[in-house]
């Protein structure tokens, strides 16, 4: 296949990538070994992605900004045009939020976690190349380099559950564990890459995790997302092929943000769209004015309901959000005799010694 420049360039740059990150896994240093892995096949896959839509004319810079758009955004356009599914690129997700984590601050990945994922990625990796550019890995690198791994794999569910009750022995009291222990969480959080495109690992994910596991919560509860998916395994040794799915007739569970049962559950970005109102957007949706919008509020006591309001922290600076559930609440009570016994309420309170 006839390739453009600039995705000959990019295809290249990617196998390079790849070819190192190879060498690193199967090298017998491990020193910075699981970092260099992620980083190494990060790169492949933006690589070989961004040179995928160049193949295919799409546009990879942002004509605002003037840079090359990110990772995530060329695989939303990637999928939106079906050039990959969503198994493809839910590996491609996890491989960067594994690499994000581990090159921002830190992360502990398993050996069997490690080899699984890798093994996914090159799985995807060589599905594109036969797909979009005609080659293959076997055309590009010999087989003898691709990842091997002595630890047999496991069924998906059962590697996540003993991920989980390994996190659980490190929290134990005395343990002095910790910091793995969060390393280990971070891992699972950027695995939830598979199954949805919405992925953020916050240091609030990881605390509340962290409280429901010290809490003995059992893992389907806390990460709920996991549960659904299922690893197809085929092939032995060097010709391992895998694919991660959603099983089938897997549960759907629909959890409340205000559900402090499920609080190890609820993820960061998950709040930001339950809570998904600044101030000023209430008053305008209700078109009354910011200042009679905050006595109607605090007529109503919405913001003593955490159902309604969540103050999210960015630095020293703390933003309230609302939710659809305080806009109704609002709503249902923007009359005039309502706003005029708030604005009075304001007022008395303004006076109050």
């Amino acid at each position: 296949m006839k390739l453009k420049r600039e995705a000959r360039t990019l295809k290249s740059k990617g196998i390079a990538s790849l070819r190192r990150g190879l060498e690193v896994f199967n090298s017998h240093d491990d020193q910075g070994r699981t970092e260099s892995v992620l980083l190494h096949m990060q790169h492949c896959s933006e690589m070989l992605i961004k040179a995928l839509l160049i193949q295919k004319s799409q546009p990879v810079f942002d004509k605002e900004k003037g840079i090359s758009i990110g990772l995530d955004r060329a695989l939303n356009v990637a999928t939106a045009n079906g050039y990959m599914n969503a198994s493809q690129a839910g590996t491609i997700r996890t491989v960067d939020a594994m690499r994000d984590a581990a090159q921002h601050w830190m992360i502990v990945v398993s050996e069997e976690v490690l080899y699984l994922n890798a093994r996914a990625l090159i799985t995807t990796i060589d599905e594109i190349l036969k797909l979009h550019f005609g080659d293959s890995l076997a055309g590009n690198l010999p087989l003898r380099v691709l990842p091997l791994s002595t630890t047999p794999l496991r069924e998906f569910e059962l590697l996540i559950d003993n991920e989980y009750t390994q996190i659980a022995e490190l929290l134990a009291p005395n343990k002095r564990a910790r910091d793995e222990a969060r390393g280990r969480i971070r891992t699972l959080l950027a695995m939830e890459g598979h199954v949805t495109e919405q992925i953020a690992v916050s240091e609030r994910d990881i605390d509340r995790i962290e409280r429901a596991i010290k809490h003995r919560t059992e893992v389907s509860e806390v990460f709920p997302r996991l549960m659904t998916l299922a690893s197809d395994v085929t092939g032995e040794g060097l010709t391992v092929k895998v694919h991660f799915s959603k099983k089938e007739g897997a549960p759907v569970r629909f959890i409340s943000g205000d559900d402090p049962g499920a609080a190890g559950a609820i993820r960061e970005v998950d709040l930001q769209k339950k809570y998904h109102l600044s101030p000023q957007q209430l008053s305008e949706k209700l078109s009354i004015t910011p200042p009679r919008c905050k006595a109607l509020r605090d007529y109503l006591e919405i913001d003593e309901d955490a159902a309604n309001m969540m103050i999210f922290e960015f630095g020293s600076q703390r933003h309230p959000r609302y939710s659809d559930n305080a806009l109704r609440l609002l709503h249902a009570s923007n009359t005039p005799e309502t706003l005029h016994l708030a604005w009075v309420n304001r007022n008395a309170r303004k006076v109050a010694p």
